[in-house]
């Protein structure tokens, strides 16, 4: 029979080491390999089940283990390791773990006892070398060179990393205030924490690898069993807290979180981010050749303990390597709980024999996840141990029911729910003792399904915290060059590759609100790119549609329900000017196309709705004729007599026929057009006159002949809209033309009542009827009554009159 081949193969990140190994193992009858972490172990068993069926691949870790009737291969936490099973291969990843302080004497004693039948290979990186060597004689190396390079590219500011990065940070507390940058910035970021249950942490690593988002935010535990396709890796800072002390990370280790950068045949680049300063040169140039020194001791822990007393058990713990190349481990979790519980006299008294004392150490071994081992763990421990050494020897089951009772809540943020999370993983180790609980089956289900839950949760709320979904989606679209999906509802809601980014009025995008101002132009940005072909289609309908089709408002035309342009003073009062609004979506083409649409249709609902002003305006006429009918035109049809009295007087009667044949009619206190005194014609002389005005426009007196004026509307507006103020009333022209008719035949025959008149009788009362009368020269005697003031007497009318007009009665001298 040949000796046991004992294999290493040594290189950097992403040179195939795992899938090596995989493939020798099931080359095997048989075999067996550790990773360091239950997710790697997880996602290479799922790996092997896909390739050779559950039946022949058991999953041994801590808090899992599906063991079937008769497995071939083993995948399993170096930790679980079921060392006591011979098969013929036996591998064990990341064997450069050896120096690690905490965990290191685990990967030493699998270094130097794990042997398979057939053959060993320990996995891991060049540092390890020159101590292989000398600890496992014999040994084989076979060098794995890098699949693709690894290039420094130096400081980067957080706001200008590429797509496709990780930001490594240090601290819980870092990698939340960076993910809350990137998703101001950049639409969100996945977030990869060591206190991630492996659920969440996969459920984070499957929201960037399908490209939900483009970064990654990151502790150190990015560094190790995550295989992704990230371009860049930013760290965040150069130190970190080791346990004890703040120190500056080894060029080794900064190697192993810098190689997730470029992953299979695709190279890839690493840096800091602007805050952190540079990476030293030194180091730089390590990384990228894959140099570093080799190391100097693997810690080590005595193996063959002593059970005979507790005192026993912690001296066989303290006991020094007796072996050039090994130092002793620092005190482990599980050595510093038994030495604690070594104090309570209680418990010291229930471990009386070696059984016990055994008992004890394994109860000591339950790890705490929230890697704090303070009080409230250790206190727990004594409690697991006094129940198994209680005569039952199982945990009682109402107890274990009410502990992941208090667990099982997924209210919280999100450092409540990892503190969850941390709880139950370590009831999810006691539940895998199967010598420890009745039914360790149901309690193995229970404690999965809270740790599910709670994962979920935590999923949940990172995502929720620190992805902008929609920013995320459409940064990622708008990268692309082809065309962004857009749908506009009835209502008007865009919403872009489903994501609702704003109202689309007209031609005017309103955009939904953000936090960010990057965040506003990636919305408005893909807003402009989506609803081209939207814009296009809609002006070329606007165009196609006839005049009625549109309507002017306060604000602005409208077409359609919807309000596609505003209108400002123009070259007059008849010809407002049309302003398209001011939008990226427009093109400036399109925009003049719709601008002369809209004039058109302005001039078209002016010439339609003031028609007999239209008339005038466009009336050949001559001389005062002319000038009268232009300011009649500047008036918008009302005009008071006063200012135009001089024309009126050198009419001749050729010139009075043909402005009466324009519906003009001349009356003692003002020269008008009685058609454009209906309330719908008054409503657009109130735009018209507005809009040249530049102030807010005010609603006509509408269907009222005469209402109390306004002190806060100029005369001139009342004027416009076919209403004089006499008195502080506004009096609709047409009714003051019968009212002073009716107060000159009264006043003929002496001092009369304002109660006489029409205006009291349309209900505005005496006190407004004087009030008239006194805006119109009216004097008032003790008495109350009213007599002529000191008017101009009406000139004699020589001009034709309608027979059916109500003024044919006045005649003007």
């Amino acid at each position: 029979m040949t000796n046991p081949r004992l294999l290493a193969v040594l290189g950097p990140t992403n040179t195939g080491k795992t899938h090596f190994a995989l493939d020798r193992m099931l080359g095997h009858a048989s075999g067996m390999i550790g990773f360091p972490l239950r997710l790697l172990a997880r996602e290479n068993y799922d790996r092997i089940v896909r390739l050779k069926g559950a039946g022949a691949v058991a999953l041994i870790t801590g808090e899992e283990k599906i063991i079937p009737p008769h497995p071939r291969w083993f995948v399993c936490t170096v930790e679980s390791m079921p060392l006591d099973r011979r098969v013929a291969f036996v591998a064990v990843d990341e064997i450069q773990l050896c120096a690690d302080p905490e965990r290191g004497h685990i990967f030493t004693d699998r270094l130097l006892h794990a042997r398979g039948e057939q053959e060993t290979v320990f996995l891991g990186a060049e540092t390890i070398k020159p101590l292989l060597r000398q600890l496992a004689p014999g040994v084989e190396f076979i060098g794995r060179p890098r699949f693709s390079s690894l290039t420094h590219t130096g400081p980067r500011k957080l706001a200008r990393l590429p797509p496709r990065s990780v930001v490594v940070a240090f601290s819980a507390a870092e990698v939340y205030a960076m993910a809350e940058f990137v998703r101001r910035s950049r639409g969100g970021a996945a977030v990869v924490l060591g206190a991630l249950s492996p659920r969440t942490r996969n459920a984070q690593i499957g929201m960037y690898q399908a490209g939900e988002v483009d970064y990654i935010v990151a502790t150190d535990a990015i560094g190790m069993g995550l295989n992704m396709d990230v371009d860049h890796v930013a760290f965040a800072a150069l130190r970190k807290f080791d346990g004890r002390a703040p120190r500056l990370l080894e060029p080794a280790e900064l190697a192993q979180i810098a190689g997730r950068a470029g992953r299979h045949m695709n190279d890839g680049s690493f840096g800091t981010t602007a805050d952190a300063g540079a990476i030293p040169a030194d180091m730089v140039e390590a990384v990228e050749n894959h140099r570093f020194p080799p190391l100097k001791a693997l810690s080590w822990r005595n193996s063959q303990l002593r059970f005979t007393s507790v005192a026993a058990l912690l001296a066989s713990l303290d006991r020094p390597p007796g072996q050039a190349g090994l130092i002793r481990a620092r005190d482990a979790d599980d050595h510093l709980a038994l030495a604690a519980l070594a104090a309570d006299p209680d418990i010291l008294r229930l471990a009386s024999h070696p059984q016990r004392v055994s008992l004890l150490w394994e109860v000591c071994r339950i790890p705490d996840f929230r890697k704090v081992l303070d009080e409230s763990h250790t206190r727990l421990l004594g409690r697991i141990f006094t129940h198994l050494a209680a005569p039952a020897g199982r945990l009682p089951t109402d107890w274990l029911a009410e502990n992941l009772a208090r667990i099982d809540r997924v209210d919280g943020e999100i450092d409540a729910i990892v503190a969850r999370i941390a709880s139950i993983r370590t009831w999810t180790y006691v539940a895998n003792r199967i010598d420890w609980v009745a039914d360790p089956g149901h309690w193995q289900e229970v404690s999965r399904a809270i740790e599910d839950r709670l994962s979920d949760a935590l999923h949940d709320r990172l995502t929720n915290r620190f992805v902008d979904k929609r920013t995320a989606v459409l940064v990622r679209r708008l990268r692309d060059s082809g065309e962004m999906a857009a749908v506009v509802t009835a209502e008007g809601d865009v919403l872009v590759e489903g994501q609702y980014v704003g109202r689309l009025q007209g031609f005017a995008f309103q955009p939904d609100r953000t936090e960010t101002a990057g965040a506003a132009r990636t919305v408005l940005s893909a807003a402009s790119r989506a609803l081209k072909r939207e814009i296009a289609s809609r002006l070329d309908l606007l165009v196609g549609d006839g005049d009625p089709a549109f309507t002017l408002g306060p604000d602005g035309i409208g077409w359609r329900g919807e309000i596609v342009a505003r209108l400002a003073g123009g070259v007059d009062l008849l010809r407002p000017a049309v302003e398209p609004p001011e939008s990226d979506l427009l093109e400036p083409p399109m925009r003049e196309r719709l601008r002369r649409r809209l004039t058109g249709a302005v001039h078209a609902i002016v010439a339609r709705d003031l028609a007999s002003l239209v008339m005038v305006r466009e009336a050949r006429l001559t001389g005062a004729a002319r000038g009268l009918a232009h300011q009649l035109v500047e008036a918008l049809g009302s005009l008071p007599l006063a200012p135009a009295r001089r024309q009126v007087e050198v009419l001749s009667p050729a010139d009075r026929a043909a402005l009466a044949r324009l519906g003009v009619r001349f009356g003692t206190e003002s020269v008008f057009l009685p058609a454009l005194l209906k309330p719908a014609t008054q409503s657009l002389r109130a735009l018209l006159w507005s809009i040249h005005k530049g102030c807010p426009t005010a609603d006509p007196p509408g269907p009222k002949p005469a209402v109390a004026a306004d002190p806060a509307r100029s005369p001139d507006f009342y004027d416009a809209v076919g209403y004089r103020v006499a008195g502080g009333i506004a009096v609709r022209v047409d009714m003051l033309e019968r009212f002073a008719a009716e107060a000159r035949t009264l006043a003929k025959a002496g001092p009369f009542e304002p109660s006489r008149l029409l205006l009291s009788l349309l209900g505005l009362g005496a006190a407004a009827t004087a009030s008239v009368l006194t805006g119109l020269g009216y004097e008032r005697d003790p008495a109350g009554a009213f007599r002529s003031g000191r008017r101009p007497r009406p000139r004699r009318q020589s001009s034709p009159v309608d027979p059916d007009s109500p003024f044919a009665v006045l005649k003007v001298r």
